[in-house]
């Protein structure tokens, strides 16, 4: 720690006798004081305004993620159930909503073929070499029909190469067929297994490199070995609602509205039922928790815009939330619905209040309910039109940062300020500090020389007592 010349002065009771270092900090602090504590409030507001502009812009993005999960959850779209689950399971496509019943009999499953090659010792045997040509259509063990629509798989075989490379030059085509080497008890065989549906069976023929004979054996054609076709390929085939229809899978996607199937099994003669259950308490529940989510938010802000107290009064981010909350109730959220169908919250009972705040008006969600429910229960999906693509497009609005006009965009904005402020700071303390060091060596010369004329006068009294006694 260093010690200035006038401070060791003072504490040996020479000089002056005044703490010349404590006068000059003093000094130093004054003159700058104004100035500090100006920037100092400046920064603590910018802190406060940052704060409270990310806390309501994380409050909105937090709802608007927790709606999203609640939807995706299923339990509010009226999802379907079926009577025989055996048969298929049952599911809504995202986005859909489906309605009434439907009658599913299942007369055949999709299926598809799978084909295995000959026996060899092991999966490391070579095969040969050459190409092998893959083509695609309906196969059976009497005839073959190939899907003109469905281009031809060729592959090239190398000298040298194995069973298991063979497999793995069929997978690495991505052509929708599974190959692999099966180990059984009479040595090791190719299996190839292709894509479900009739026109997905196929035929395999072998152009050998006469070098590297053998290949041929892999080839497989209709009137071949009829053991080496262990399964044929088929469409599904079902009817719904009475009305006959097939399907290359047996995951069939939107058959109907808000329904998809996964086919399991048959039930020839014995049709199953396919319902969707009434979402309504659901509904109600969630449209309770979207009322009290926007008032914690509604109440935060009210406070932060507050023209006397609010830290954010003047703040166009937090202005502009307030204004889109305002007209929430009766924003179009389902601009395709059809004529008659609700399309606001405010037909689903979300009601807004003279303070801004909202109320849930569950009369209204009930009538709704009972005029159109599928129309309702569409309001709550994740699709692009609907209450949690609206919530999310304005969380998402509020945190894009380079929309001045957004809640995040006056985050930046005050943290660049607050930024501004601190290098203002920064450099007001080195200022003061140059001042206070200027005037410490100042107050130092002027003390010795205040120490020097002390010593003068100590001398020339002395001189003039010893003058006195002498003239005694």
């Amino acid at each position: 720690m260093s010690i200035s010349a006038s401070s060791i002065a003072t504490s040996l009771g020479i000089g002056s006798g005044v703490d010349m270092t404590g006068i000059a900090e003093q000094l130093a602090v004054a003159q700058f004081a104004g100035r500090n504590e100006r920037l100092t409030l400046k920064a603590e507001t910018l802190e406060r305004r940052i704060s409270l502009a990310g806390s309501i812009r994380s409050s909105f993005s937090t709802f608007a993620s927790a709606l999203g999960d609640r939807l995706r959850s299923g339990d509010i779209a009226p999802l379907p159930s079926i009577t025989n689950t055996s048969v298929a399971a049952v599911s809504s496509p995202v986005g859909s909503v489906g309605k009434g019943s439907y009658s599913l009999e299942v007369t055949k499953l999709a299926s598809n073929q799978v084909l295995r090659g000959p026996t060899y010792a092991s999966a490391s045997d070579t095969v040969g070499a050459g190409t092998l040509t893959i083509r695609f259509g309906e196969t059976t063990n009497a005839a073959f029909t190939e899907d003109t629509g469905h281009a031809a798989l060729s592959i090239d075989i190398a000298a040298g190469a194995t069973l298991s490379s063979v497999a793995s030059a069929i997978n690495a085509k991505n052509a929708g067929l599974n190959a692999y080497v099966a180990q059984t008890s009479s040595g090791a065989q190719l299996v190839i297994k292709g894509a479900e549906g009739l026109q997905n069976g196929f035929t395999i023929e072998a152009v050998e490199d006469g070098a590297n004979p053998g290949l041929s054996a892999l080839a497989w054609q209709p009137g071949g070995d009829p053991a080496r076709l262990i399964k044929t390929s088929a469409d599904a085939e079902y009817t719904l609602d009475g009305i006959a229809r097939t399907s290359t899978s047996n995951k069939i996607d939107s058959v109907a509205p808000g329904l998809s199937l996964n086919l399991t099994g048959t039930n020839v003669g014995n049709p199953a039922t396919i319902t969707f259950a009434n979402p309504s308490s659901a509904i109600s529940s969630v449209m309770q928790d979207i009322t009290g989510a926007l008032n914690e938010i509604v109440s935060e802000l009210r406070g932060a815009i507050d023209p006397m107290t609010g830290d954010l009064a003047r703040d166009s981010g937090a202005r502009a939330l307030r204004r889109e909350l305002s007209a929430l109730g009766s924003k179009v959220i389902m601009p395709n619905a059809p004529d008659g169908a609700p399309r606001t919250l405010t037909e689903l009972g979300l009601a807004i209040e003279r303070d801004g705040s909202f109320r849930f008006d569950t009369a209204t969600l009930t009538e709704a309910m009972n005029r159109d429910p599928s129309a309702v229960a569409a309001m709550f999906t994740t699709g692009i039109n609907g209450i949690y693509s609206t919530i999310d497009r304005m969380a998402r609005s509020t945190s894009t940062s380079s929309d001045p006009g957004s809640l995040a965009g006056s985050v930046a904005r005050y943290q660049s300020q607050s930024q501004q402020v601190n290098r203002e700071l920064e450099k007001l303390a080195d200022q003061q500090e140059a001042l206070r060091a200027t005037m410490v060596a100042r107050f130092a010369k002027a003390d010795s020389q205040v120490s020097a004329s002390k010593s003068t006068l100590s001398f020339l009294q002395s001189q003039i007592d010893i003058w006195n006694a002498q003239r005694n």
